[in-house]
């Protein structure tokens, strides 16, 4: 079988999916790889590296989809401006595409593949299982994110991080608050913390206490009966009534702070608000909030997707692709989900989807011109 990856088109997306060392792992794995002209070299990869890899190298997309059984993509297929044309047309149907959907959050797109007769699989929907672990790039992307967010931040701070005792005086050291302790907020935890910040962290679920403490945080605990973690390990949607508290608590925490990232996403729901514009408010001259979750309808009431903006005298920074701006390494951990995905359901060159596996009916969205993933059947009432 022949695996095709095209240049990433979407604005500022800089990162590509298969890198030269996962292209000669494939090729020895008995695939042909076809690479689109420079698509690796916004991340670092030159079509020279690819060459010595063993994969071959066309001059358009068009020959990458017409030739292609598998389509491996970081985003979902959009518009080409400058062709005006879209990627899923150039597509033949029957072709396996892999990329990230969130189909959870815009089921009409899977809908969209399954009207053409694209087969997909949506790389975050892996499950989160032992096995299923070197292929989980909601993660792996997270951690890059995690920790390109705490840089950004301080680069827009106007202060240094850490506790500085000097001849002129000392300097008290940053305050961070983060919020949700995921996987990319303990990361953030621990850049900020490698950078001398004082950090505390806000989670709904208390079982991440343990974690954040061992990172060097506080955690901000609130009193709570309700269950906030699903089978998956995912924060649950929740109350209002416990949102009320919530941000009752956050209050001072966030209106006493120098930085905050947010972090809080419920799959396939609108990201709670958990940044109030009157905390913004409250904040003080030159604070910075980074919304993680901007894409998703953002954690703070007043971030703008894809604008760094700012009100009230705070920097709110609405970045939605973090891990694009790290492209190197977000491509090469990208690569290797992919590559443990592929020789996770494939056999001497060929793909097979065994519907029994775990990992293939959670991932799987769409096959043989239906939607076939039930989750996503459901918000389309299929």
């Amino acid at each position: 079988m022949i695996i095709g990856v095209p240049k990433e088109i979407m604005n500022g997306e800089n990162r590509v999916a298969l890198v030269p060392d996962v292209a000669s792992r494939l090729k020895k794995g008995g695939f042909e790889v076809l690479i689109e002209k420079n698509a690796g070299l916004s991340a670092g990869f030159t079509d020279e590296q690819y060459l010595k890899a063993g994969a071959l190298i066309v001059d358009t997309a068009e020959e990458v989809y017409s030739k292609g059984d598998v389509i491996l993509k970081v985003q979902l297929p959009v518009l080409n401006e400058k062709t005006n044309k879209h990627e899923k047309d150039m597509l033949r149907q029957g072709t396996l595409l892999i990329s990230f959907q969130y189909a959870l959050n815009y089921p009409t797109r899977a809908k969209e593949l399954a009207e053409k007769g694209i087969n997909s699989i949506a790389m975050d929907l892996i499950p989160r299982t032992t096995l299923a672990q070197k292929m989980d790039a909601l993660s792996s992307q997270a951690n890059v994110a995690g920790y390109k967010s705490v840089l950004l931040c301080a680069n827009h701070l106007g202060k240094m991080f850490p506790l500085l005792m000097t001849a002129a005086g000392t300097v008290n050291p940053a305050k961070v608050v983060i919020m949700g302790a995921g996987v990319a907020g303990l990361q953030a935890l621990g850049t900020a913390k490698r950078l001398g910040a004082v950090v505390e962290v806000s989670d709904i679920r208390p079982a991440v206490k343990e974690e954040v403490k061992s990172l060097g945080g506080k955690f901000i605990e609130l009193d709570s009966t309700e269950n906030l973690q699903d089978e998956r390990g995912y924060a649950k949607e929740v109350s209002e009534e416990f949102l009320r508290k919530q941000k009752e608590l956050l209050f001072k925490h966030v209106t006493e702070a120098d930085i905050v990232i947010t972090t809080a996403l419920v799959p396939g729901k609108k990201a709670p608000i958990l940044v109030t514009e009157e905390m913004v408010k409250h904040m003080r001259e030159g604070s910075v909030v980074l919304d993680m979750a901007v894409e998703f309808g953002g954690n703070c009431e007043v971030s703008e997707n894809g604008k760094t903006v700012k009100k009230y005298g705070v920097t709110i920074i609405g970045e939605p692709n973090l891990a694009s701006l790290v492209p190197h390494h977000a491509s090469e951990l990208y690569s290797k989900n992919l590559l443990s995905l592929i020789q996770h359901i494939s056999k001497d060159g060929k793909v097979e989807l065994n519907f029994g596996d775990e990992i293939v009916s959670n991932s799987v969205v769409t096959y043989n011109g239906e939607i076939a993933n039930k989750r996503v059947k459901d918000l389309l009432n299929i």
